[in-house]
């Protein structure tokens, strides 16, 4: 019957949500509410059903905003129906709502529908009843809205009743047992909250890691655990403060830098361990073991699922034979599992470092860091940010920052309005905000600087959030009054940038320091130089550039000249505007015509052969780059366009956009994907991406880079070079010349400070001189100009 088949297909797709595959589980879930809606219409109780499941299936994606409209529908189909609003019907659907605006960060929204919907349950007993044990949404919503003691009654209940249905190495109990800590803290119990979240951390680490490996979990589970990181941490920087003794011993400092970069790398690892599975793993032994062990855990975490649902439901309900048969499945699958990765590990340890780094110690980083190096980690939680310095030799520093990733993302916002101004002349350039740029490192920076000023020349950054789209380089390290000068933007030559002071490296993560610094020496004899660029992304754009070549030459412009821009005329490159467009093809990207200026004479300085050691046009394709030997380069370098998942139709992860296949003649789709690097074989000292930006302003171009930079690293590159927004093509010229000129003539691994001694020289260079007067027209001294530049990796 059609009833029965709608029921099918929301079963299958709740069974699909507990595997971790949420993607098939929303394709059920729509079939299953379109076939309701057109059997019995929107008022019935089958189709309330699909819509809270829906809503739950797309919270668990991550797509809030989504999931909150869909439980909002499912409440007015409730209204709509008539249904009294202490039916289950409703109550589940006020549930599920008051879900969804917690995902949202709606708090005292979803107080009022809990309120709301425990008054409507105490008309029926055995609802009310069932609503006393807790919700944890409801609990986290109190939480946020400081009401402690309310919070910490319910969870202590809740923690009571998943102890005894789960036991105390289930994760669900050390979920609820780290928010129950949260709680303690929140009414003033530190000790015994400390002692909670030791209890808690282990299972929550080990479950995160798991989940990242094989693809299961979800966005709101990682979120959820992520909370209690955060809790934790910012309880163990008071518990340093104070004087406190830690359960174990544990050390604060140490303690806190460890679950910093599990929690920070979350979402770019899961993308990585995707990817690593996805890339046909060249070894056939590898690919097997991978996915048995992925396998392994999909149906651990599905079987759980199941099973802790069998173990909630009332006696009379529950099936001991069956559960007791689950419960030694998990058990043999588990040890499968562990046999699996232990397999992994000892045969293919680098695969194991890609798709499951294990956390790094304190004690790790400073006997990788080399003398005259510091690494700062920065954590930008929901309520707080946490800052960790630590330098070769001398104690660690901690800072708990009063600033929140909101608040960061608002500032790094504001200082990219003068860096990314879709500008067309000299004049548009606004002004950069040097007085909000100081206060930022004066917040951030200058309570860890005694760790590193006057010792350290070099600083390796681990960034988090929005911090990624913002080189630390521009930040001032004390405040300053500028005074405009004869030239424009000459002022910024008087600015204290920390990139004076010290050279400065981003890492993706404090794993990757302790990777790469593992990374073998090159091997054999290597090219100096491969440039791959200007692709054709259309057979329109391959057309027009026929049409440029065969026209004759235009005279020079004038920095003076009268054009169709007022002012003095600046040529940025061109970026991908893909956001609000329908269907975003290869074809929509702006091509770049000037970074084959740029390879070329980048080729110059280092004495390459254009013939050779250049790819351009047709020939920047994805058929070139993945066929040919590219271990035997020290740079490589792609003038493309990076692009962040979700910019172009059905793209899912990182990429670098080449030459289309229609134009090169070849088949592919044009995308240099994470899972096409991956399988790479480089032996590279540099990979250079001149036009590769992370502007995405909700931070998913940060997070590609990282996954980028993982992705080379993993191939056999040791550092990446990446722009953070649209470059001047004249000034990039310049430095990018004058870099590996530099580079080319000194010590090959000091990447860092080649680049810095270039920003430097660029920064106090007379900059842009008119071709007429020959005199300065404009200096390159504004950050938009000397600082797009970061280096990532070793």
């Amino acid at each position: 019957s059609e009833a029965g088949r709608t029921r099918t297909f929301r079963r299958l797709a709740m069974v699909l949500l507990r595997s971790g595959r949420a993607n098939e589980a929303e394709i059920n879930i729509r079939t299953a509410l379109k076939a309701s809606l057109e059997r019995v219409g929107r008022y019935s109780s089958d189709t309330i059903l699909n819509l809270q499941i829906f809503a739950q299936i797309l919270i668990e994606q991550g797509r809030f905003a989504e999931g909150a409209l869909m439980a909002r529908e499912a409440v007015k189909s409730v209204d709509g129906a008539g249904i009294p609003q202490h039916a289950f019907t409703a109550i589940n659907a006020r549930r599920a709502l008051g879900a969804a605006l917690v995902s949202n960060g709606k708090w005292r929204d979803a107080l009022d529908v809990f309120d709301e919907m425990r008054r409507n349950a105490e008309k029926e007993p055995e609802l009310a009843q069932k609503l006393a044990r807790g919700d944890l949404d409801w609990a986290h919503a109190l939480l946020k809205m400081n009401r402690g003691q309310p919070a910490r009654t319910m969870l202590q209940n809740m923690l009571a009743q998943t102890t005894t249905l789960y036991g105390e190495k289930d994760q669900r109990t050390a979920l609820v047992r780290g928010f129950h800590a949260i709680a303690l803290e929140k009414t003033g119990a530190r000790s015994e909250a400390l002692a909670e979240f030791a209890k808690s951390m282990p299972i929550l680490v080990d479950q995160i890691r798991n989940d990242m490996a094989a693809e299961t979990g979800s966005v709101r589970s990682v979120r959820r655990a992520t909370y209690v990181i955060e809790n934790y941490i910012e309880l163990l920087a008071q518990a340093r403060r104070a004087g406190l003794t830690l359960p174990g011993g544990i050390d604060p400092i140490a303690e806190s830098f460890r679950l910093a970069d599990v929690a920070r790398g979350s979402e770019v690892q899961r993308a990585l361990s995707a990817s690593a599975a996805r890339s046909s793993i060249s070894d056939p032994a590898l690919a097997e073991l991978a996915r048995k062990e992925q396998d392994a855990q999909r149906r651990i975490s599905s079987l759980s699922d199941i099973l802790r649902s069998l173990q909630a439901a009332p006696p009379a309900q529950q099936l001991p034979t069956v559960i007791a048969q689950m419960r030694k499945d998990v058990e043999a699958l588990t040890k499968e599992r562990n046999d699996l990765k232990r397999d992994i590990e000892r045969r293919f340890p680098t695969y194991a470092e890609l798709v499951d780094p294990k956390p790094v110690t304190l004690a790790s980083v400073q006997q990788a860091l080399r003398q005259g190096e510091t690494l700062i980690s920065i954590y930008a939680g929901e309520d707080a940010a946490f800052v960790w310095a630590v330098p070769k030799a001398g104690a660690p520093t901690l800072a708990s920052v009063a600033l929140t990733s909101a608040q960061i993302a608002k500032t790094v916002e504001q200082l990219r309005k003068a860096l990314d101004p879709q500008a067309t002349s000299v004049e548009e350039i606004p002004a950069f905000d040097v007085a909000t740029a100081a206060k930022l490192y004066e917040e951030l920076l200058k309570p860890i600087e005694g760790a590193w000023k006057g010792t350290a020349k070099h600083l390796l950054i681990v960034p988090h959030g929005a911090l990624g789209q913002l080189p630390f380089g521009l930040l001032p390290t004390s405040a300053v009054t500028l005074d405009k000068g004869t030239v424009t933007f000459d002022e910024y030559k008087k600015v204290p940038w920390l990139i004076r002071e010290a050279a400065l490296t981003q890492l993706p993560s404090v794993t990757a320091l302790a990777s790469l610094r593992r990374t073998p020496a090159p091997r054999g004899e290597r090219r100096m130089y491969l440039g791959i660029g200007d692709p054709y992304f259309s057979k329109e754009q391959a057309a027009e550039a026929i049409q440029v070549a065969a026209a004759p030459v235009a005279a020079p412009v004038s920095a003076n000249s009268t054009t169709t821009t007022r002012g003095r005329p600046i040529k940025l490159r061109s970026a991908p505007k893909t956001a609000g467009v329908d269907s975003a093809e290869l074809a929509l990207l702006p091509r770049l015509p000037d970074t084959a200026d740029e390879l070329i004479e980048i080729a110059k300085t280092l004495g390459a052969d254009p013939l050779k050691d250049l790819l351009l046009h047709k020939d920047a394709n994805e058929k070139n780059v993945t066929t040919m030997n590219l271990s035997d380069r020290r740079i490589i370098h792609f003038a493309t366009h990076g692009l962040v998942p979700g910019e172009l139709n059905g793209l899912m992860q990182p990429a670098l956009a080449l030459t289309a296949p229609a134009v090169a003649g070849i088949d592919g789709d044009g995308l240099l994907t994470m899972d096409k690097i991956l399988t790479l074989k480089l032996n590279a000292d540099w990979v250079v991406l001149s036009a590769c930006n992370t502007a995405s302003g909700d931070g998913a171009g940060s997070e590609a880079v990282s996954g980028l930079g993982r992705a080379f690293f993993y191939a056999g590159a040791r550092a990446l070079l990446v722009s953070n927004w649209p470059v001047d093509s004249l000034a990039a010229r310049v430095m990018m010349a004058d870099l590996f000129k530099r580079y080319a003539a000194g010590a090959p691994t000091a990447k860092a400070d080649s680049l810095q001694s270039a920003m430097v020289a660029l920064l106090d260079s007379p900059g842009f001189i008119d071709p007429v007067t020959k005199k300065p027209a404009y200096s390159y001294a504004h950050p938009l100009f000397w600082a797009p530049f970061v280096l990532v990796g070793d």
